[in-house]
């Protein structure tokens, strides 16, 4: 089960890694104005959320499964873990809804927003951690 949960860890911080970046992706695509920087960042984002970011987050979810099948958790932390990881598949669904905004030239929002955007996921990393870690509840 060590395995399981080393690569769980692993896929994870991958997943994170396109949770972060993709909306960094998106701040600059939002300010591009040169066409052939629009259809660069376009295949950034696909190539980042199709071969990074959606793998991972499969394979996050997956192995955590795995995990609480092995391990058969419970508490009332794994339950907050688990509203939080729903939120972060919401995220990554909405942030493919962007991507493909952007793909047709349809991105209604400002680098601003993609700003705050990015942030989102920062404050549930932390809280998944301290959630796990610490075991509050």
């Amino acid at each position: 089960m060590l395995w399981i949960k080393s690569f769980h860890i692993i896929f994870m911080v991958t997943w994170f890694a396109g949770l972060f970046y993709l909306p960094r992706l998106f701040v600059y695509h939002a300010g591009a104005e040169d066409a052939a920087g629009r259809e660069r960042f376009k295949i950034m984002e696909r190539k980042l959320y199709f071969g990074i970011m959606t793998p991972g987050g499969l394979l996050t979810i997956a192995l955590g499964v795995w995990l609480w099948l092995g391990y058969g958790f419970n508490g009332g932390w794994l339950h907050a873990k688990m509203a939080l990881v729903a939120v972060l598949v919401v995220y990554h669904v909405y942030c493919g809804k962007l991507m493909i905004d952007f793909r047709h030239d349809r991105n209604r929002h400002g680098h601003v927003f993609y700003r705050w955007l990015n942030e989102l996921p920062v404050v549930i990393l932390i809280a998944i951690i301290l959630l796990v870690e610490l075991q509050p509840f």
